[in-house]
């Protein structure tokens, strides 16, 4: 019944600032996953309905994930952009309120949006 869509993706040079938008989401296990060309999808940010977040090491003190349950939309906010961040962005859905304590991969979620691309480069 979830279905999810990203906005907010584009191209920024070193150092620059994206934020990214979900509409669809609701009072569950919400996450962020990115995508490289050749690379493995990764977990990026997580919360849950409660507001409680989770970041990967390599985003944490620059990324930012929140939603806003009222309209439905949850947001990660990009600063300190570096090139390594490029990818294919990704919101994702597990429906529980709480996300569940063990690292949290792909496998975890059932619904997922179409991706916004981020693209970081001089």
């Amino acid at each position: 019944q979830v279905q999810l869509a990203e906005s907010g993706g584009g191209s920024v040079e070193p150092g620059g600032s994206l934020r990214l938008s979900c509409v669809g989401a609701g009072r569950y296990c919400m996450g962020w996953f990115r995508q490289a060309i050749g690379k493995e999808r990764e977990g990026v940010a997580f919360i849950d309905s409660h507001g409680t977040t989770r970041y990967a090491d390599s985003v944490k003190g620059r990324f930012t994930i929140s939603q806003d349950h009222l309209k439905n939309t949850l947001y990660l906010q990009m600063d300190s952009l570096k090139p390594e961040d490029t990818g294919m962005y990704y919101c994702a859905a597990e429906r529980r309120t709480s996300c569940k304590g063990t690292v949290l991969v792909p496998e975890d979620f059932g619904y997922w949006g179409q991706g916004t691309q981020v693209t970081v480069s001089s």
